[in-house]
């Protein structure tokens, strides 16, 4: 079966500046795909570009089969696209909104009634059809963005950063919808910048300073990414302790996680108790320090540092 979307040497540059740097990418039909990257590391220049709003410098893709180039009208016509800034209109109504975008993707007249209300009952905004957007929660207005979407019930929905700022339980209702329609068959190209939400993706790219630097499934962008051990060290004050260890330079990396510090060296283990020792010297509490499997947000910044070292001629 043909691939939802093939990407192959792709590449964008504005002047001197390479916003996407030669990436190759693939997705099979219904499949949930992360795309993580800090900010400015090319994830929406790479939808802009798929999405057929913008051309690329070279390279080839294609969605759905349709080339992005060349038949970009078609592309739109089959695909959704959540931005990740909100681009509703907060004056209007729930259901003018819904109605204007159904418009715009050239639902049928006679359709529209029945559409909207099913795509309200889905994303959990029924009975809200004649409340202003602006009045809306943050939560509420995505999940309306996706309804909007999915009006004309694309094949492919793109979604960039479709929960951030929206609380934890709109961030867990809007994921519910996402598996929902993956489960119809719809593939979904996702950006986020939470690695919770990477998680639920079936396979994952990290992608930095315009490369793709690593992908595969969750489980094996955390086995293959992280050659080193990784230690969990429960303290406080953190910062004085995240400022102590980063200085004495004893580890590869030096991390906040949550209320935590992981730390990720080759050697960490050997050097643990010279690490709390030091902590402890400069009036930081230690309550527990232990070894534990690395997680993906570990292997996220382990890659971008190894990354950074050898664009610095430091392969190490």
């Amino acid at each position: 079966m043909e691939p939802s979307l093939r990407v192959d040497d792709l590449t964008k540059q504005f002047d001197s500046f390479v916003a996407v740097d030669h990436i190759s990418l693939a997705m099979a039909r219904g499949e949930i795909f992360g795309l993580l990257g800090p900010n400015g590391a090319g994830k929406t220049t790479t939808i802009r570009i798929l999405l057929g709003l913008l051309a690329p410098t070279s390279g080839h893709a294609s969605v759905l089969g349709y080339d992005v180039v060349t038949q970009s009208e078609a592309i739109r016509a089959h695909a959704g696209y959540v931005s990740q800034k909100f681009a509703l209109y907060p004056d209007l109504t729930v259901a003018e909104n819904f109605d204007f975008y159904a418009g715009v993707y050239d639902v049928p007249r006679k359709q529209i009634t029945e559409r909207r209300a099913q795509l309200l009952r889905e994303v959990g905004l029924s009975g809200l059809e004649r409340e202003r957007v602006g009045a809306l929660a943050g939560g509420s207005r995505q999940r309306l963005a996706l309804a909007c979407a999915l009006a004309h019930q694309p094949e492919f929905l793109f979604l960039d950063e479709p929960t951030a700022g929206v609380d934890a339980l709109s961030r867990r209702a809007l994921w519910d919808l996402i598996y929902e329609l993956a489960e119809r068959g719809t593939s979904i190209l996702v950006t986020t910048h939470y690695m919770d939400e990477a998680e639920n993706c079936q396979r994952i790219a990290f992608i930095y300073q315009g490369k793709i630097v690593a992908e595969g499934t969750p489980t094996e962008i955390k086995r293959d990414q992280v050659h080193a051990q990784v230690f969990e060290i429960e303290c406080e004050p953190l910062d004085i302790a995240l400022t102590v260890l980063r200085d004495a330079e004893m580890f590869d990396e030096v991390a906040l996680y949550g209320s935590t510090l992981h730390v990720i060296d080759a050697h960490a283990r050997a050097k643990m108790d010279a690490a709390q020792n030091l902590l402890r010297a400069n009036n930081v509490k230690v309550m527990r320090a232990e070894e534990i499997i690395p997680s993906l947000e570990d292997a996220f910044i382990a890659r971008l540092r190894s990354a950074d070292r050898a664009a610095n001629g430091n392969p190490k």
